[in-house]
């Protein structure tokens, strides 16, 4: 098969790997994709035991995900939480290299939320009394966010901020990072006559936002920025982030082709290891999604892979080696996530529809 990675990969970039789809490789096909192309590290959305078992002794570090059904139950009984640890966590540890179990994912606001802190903590006890050291930590999208423009005015809603604020301050004591998705493609999309596809797509030659010190060339830095200005305004400036989710569709709708999809995926590559401008430090980064997954919904939601189901890629991608392994501990992170709601992000890019220059 075609070998959609030409360099040896690095741990700051991994890519999630979704089981939407009923024409998918075996999970231990997949696992030798990965390894194969060297992409060092991977996400997936639910302790999926198939894909655990494929992943003994393979090394690579893995975001596992807490299904929302069984939120309430861990948050409300330790016990329970106990039982999911033991199940998903301790029978694969250590032959499978847990590095954060991710609490919900784009929940807060709404009316999960409220589960979301009391299961990271069970689930964080239930961990310690195993003796297994991973972090614990949540995966929020941009509509946390109420005012984002300019960057350094970056706050959360007061709803979310109800919960971001607490949970960021279990996050520094625990020393997990928190994860966010960030999708550029979603806001150029909604907004095309008011921000630049260059913008979007990492290739502006000049800058296109000035922020009291800091100079922007791209969406994505500025939406990071937003998000840890945000956190500096509840005390949290500390917690490092982690970008759990980013990418672009190949297919299926406005601006969703080959070649903006491997222009914005590979400079993202290229860009996490400079940081941001308020952040300059290497980013933790991971690209959605390995495949395309036939039973999401219609449109981009299909077209968001690297790679189509029969293992052949999508578009030719270099993970650079270049790049420095990154501690999250000690970088940026940080990620938005692609809106399922239309509303929260004309609500959020209102600034940016006044405030940004189109090139």
């Amino acid at each position: 098969l075609p070998s959609l990675v030409l360099r040896s990969g690095v741990h700051g970039i991994g890519v999630n790997y979704g089981l939407v789809g009923d024409n998918l490789p075996q999970p231990s096909a997949v696992v030798d994709l990965y390894k194969s192309n060297n992409i060092n590290s991977m996400r997936i959305f639910n302790p999926n035991h198939d894909v655990l078992e494929a992943l003994r002794g393979s090394n690579i570090p893995l975001i596992v995900g807490v299904e929302h059904k069984d939120l309430q139950s861990l948050a409300s009984d330790l016990s329970a939480a106990n039982n999911w640890v033991q199940t998903n966590i301790a029978a694969y540890s250590p032959s499978v290299s847990f590095s954060y179990i991710a609490v919900g994912n784009e929940i807060i606001p709404g009316e999960l939320a409220q589960y979301v802190l009391p299961a990271i903590q069970n689930i964080q006890t239930a961990l310690a009394a195993s003796g297994l050291n991973i972090y614990v930590s949540t995966s929020i999208a941009l509509s946390v966010l109420g005012s984002s423009y300019p960057p350094s005015a970056g706050a959360f809603t007061p709803e979310a901020q109800n919960y971001m604020e607490p949970i960021l301050k279990f996050l520094a004591t625990s020393g997990s990072p928190l994860l966010v998705n960030v999708y550029p493609y979603f806001s150029y999309k909604d907004n095309p006559d008011q921000i630049a596809l260059s913008y979007a797509l990492f290739t502006s030659p000049d800058v296109v936002v000035i922020d009291g010190p800091y100079s922007y060339k791209n969406l994505f830095d500025a939406m990071l920025d937003a998000t840890y200005a945000a956190m500096e305004k509840v005390g949290e400036a500390g917690v490092a982030v982690v970008v759990s989710e980013s990418g672009w569709p190949s297919d299926g709708g406005f601006a969703a082709n080959i070649s903006n999809a491997q222009t914005y995926n590979q400079n993202l590559i290229n860009h996490v290891g400079e940081g941001t401008p308020r952040r300059p430090a290497p980013i933790e980064a991971y690209i959605f999604a390995m495949f395309n997954e036939n039973q999401k919904e219609e449109g981009t939601e299909r077209n968001f892979g690297l790679f189509y189901p029969d293992k052949n890629p999508v578009y030719p991608i270099t993970f650079s080696a270049s790049q420095r392994l990154v501690d999250p501990m000690t970088s940026n992170g940080f990620h938005f996530r692609k809106m399922e709601h239309m509303k929260f992000i004309s609500y959020l890019l209102f600034p940016f529809l006044v405030c940004f220059s189109l090139l």
